[in-house]
């Protein structure tokens, strides 16, 4: 098992607007907070949480099943995240909720069950976040059946 450290740096553009620095090929990305703090420019960070989380759960879920030879795309995902306040009246995000949709049915992907049971534990950034922000994941296919 190997450590790896990402780093990513932010600087601030105007009042609550932040350029995101990746690094040197990832492109930059603006983040801002929505009115009344900011101007709404870019993701807000609770955005930025809820892409973290949809996106690599979607990675886990096309990798899962792809080890099988399987080809579930295109995939969809979409994330809300509850915010609201804590018993000290502070606002944070409660819970998530990522639905996952598969390009295809069900009836044509092999290994389903097994994959359905597993991707989610290989999902690095779902189950750092989930430890302390409860987060559902629902899966459905191309015919709004749900899976999972």
């Amino acid at each position: 098992m190997s450590n790896e450290q990402i780093t990513v740096e932010l600087f601030q553009q105007e009042n609550y607007r932040f350029g995101v620095r990746f690094g040197a090929s990832v492109p930059d990305l603006v983040a801002d907070e929505p009115a009344p703090l900011g101007a709404g420019s870019g993701p807000s960070p609770v955005q930025l949480l809820c892409a973290a989380v949809g996106n690599c759960l979607s990675d886990s879920l096309l990798f899962a099943l792809r080890k099988f030879k399987q080809a579930p795309e295109p995939l969809q995902a979409t994330v809300a995240a509850e915010v609201g306040r804590n018993t000290e009246g502070r606002l944070r995000v409660l819970g998530m909720k990522a639905t996952l949709r598969l390009g295809v049915s069900a009836a044509r992907l092999e290994h389903l069950d097994r994959v359905l049971g597993q991707f989610e534990a290989f999902c690095t950034v779902t189950q750092s976040v989930g430890q302390g922000i409860p987060i559902t994941v629902k899966v459905i296919d191309a015919d709004g059946l749900v899976l999972q």
